[in-house]
């Protein structure tokens, strides 16, 4: 557990409140988060954010302590939850690819489990996505990956990478997360 996890979690009671319907907008890997409730609103209980997502994104199969839900509001995604004796797979076409990933549409939901490698690909033009970070934590990756969104829409591709391989390696250390393999390779690729 992160030391930003671990000071969150030590305050035992959160206050209520309600939180204006923009959040904070930022620039998170290629796509839009708007973070609704973080760590220090709610005593480290959890997190919320939403993402909308462009065609193709995904991230690498990763896993960290905490809980993920995804609840898909508009658009198609695949998402695979994979054991991690299947997570270790380095060939260029890892088995889990194929007989892991689950279609999934609006409305329905995807849980991993702290711990458990998982990852999933947007297959229509965009996703939109509630994201629940059980205890919060989550939301320190998604900070220290962003910038302050300059507009409250997807930016453009870049030429060259979003965000330096260091600082990705740093956050990922400091917020506990494992890269188990890469993103999934696109729908249609060999």
């Amino acid at each position: 557990m992160s030391s930003a996890i671990a000071e969150r979690s030590a305050t035992t009671v959160a206050e209520a409140q309600v939180v204006s319907r923009r959040g904070e907008v930022l620039w998170f890997l290629g796509t839009l988060a708007r973070v609704k409730l973080d760590g220090r609103q709610t005593a480290g209980r959890f997190a919320l954010w939403e993402g909308v997502l462009p065609h193709g994104a995904a991230p690498p199969l990763h896993s960290h302590p905490q809980d993920e839900t995804f609840y898909i509001l508009e658009g198609e995604l695949t998402a695979w939850l994979v054991e991690p004796e299947c997570a270790d797979d380095a060939s260029d076409s890892p088995a889990w690819v194929k007989t892991r990933g689950r279609s999934c549409g609006a409305g329905d939901v995807v849980f991993a489990p702290g711990g458990l490698p998982h990852t999933f690909r947007v297959e229509s033009d965009t996703a939109r996505m509630l994201v629940l970070s059980t205890p919060a934590g989550i939301e320190d990756m998604v900070r220290g990956l962003a910038e302050p969104a300059q507009w409250p829409w997807l930016q453009p591709p870049p030429e060259g990478p979003r965000v330096a391989p260091e600082r990705i390696a740093s956050v990922e250390r400091q917020t506990g997360m494992v890269r188990h393999g890469p993103p999934p390779p696109a729908k249609n690729a060999p």
